[in-house]
């Protein structure tokens, strides 16, 4: 079963100084999934959602408008694995006759979603799984800082998160 979330912000690991995006359930506010994300990609997000007009558009408005010309639309980004922990996700695509899905980052797929107003969606498996996330494979270096960092998320609330800045 697919979960509608929405970014509820980002933030940056503590113990790695990585970017992370944070994706809360629509329906259900306690349900949240952290996604370690790339610098670049925390900079599009990020000039999204504080709504930055660049001179030139970045990549992921290129793919927008790109799209939008060849009257394609970006119906939903799905995110629909976790392994070994990396995250996969897809993006769902729509023309007036067909509907189609491309694999794409999820820090991709996001910043896309964010431009074209499309749903995220999350595979609840996606959620189970990455609440026994190792936190030490993606940054952290023992189990210490491993349960320091699974309270640290568990505790926050969307005005902690802050925006990762640039």
């Amino acid at each position: 079963m697919l979960i509608e979330m929405k970014v509820a912000g980002l933030a940056v690991d503590p113990f790695s100084n990585m970017p992370i995006i944070i994706l809360k359930a629509v329906e259900d506010k306690d349900t949240a999934l952290p996604i370690w994300i790339g610098m670049l990609e925390a900079g599009a997000i990020a000039a999204e959602l504080e709504k930055v007009q660049l001179p030139r558009p970045m990549t992921h408005d290129l793919i927008k408008n790109m799209l939008a010309n060849l009257d394609v639309q970006v119906e939903a980004v799905k995110v629909v694995d976790l392994k070994d922990g990396t995250f996969y996700a897809r993006i769902v695509l729509k023309t007036a006759d067909r509907e189609l899905e491309i694999d794409a980052r999820p820090s991709d797929s996001i910043a896309l979603a964010l431009r074209a107003n499309a749903k995220i969606l999350v595979d609840e498996k996606v959620i189970a799984e990455s609440r026994s996330l190792d936190f030490a494979s993606i940054g952290t270096e023992n189990k210490t800082n491993k349960d320091k960092m699974a309270e640290l998320l568990e505790r926050m609330s969307p005005e902690e998160f802050g925006k990762y800045k640039m």
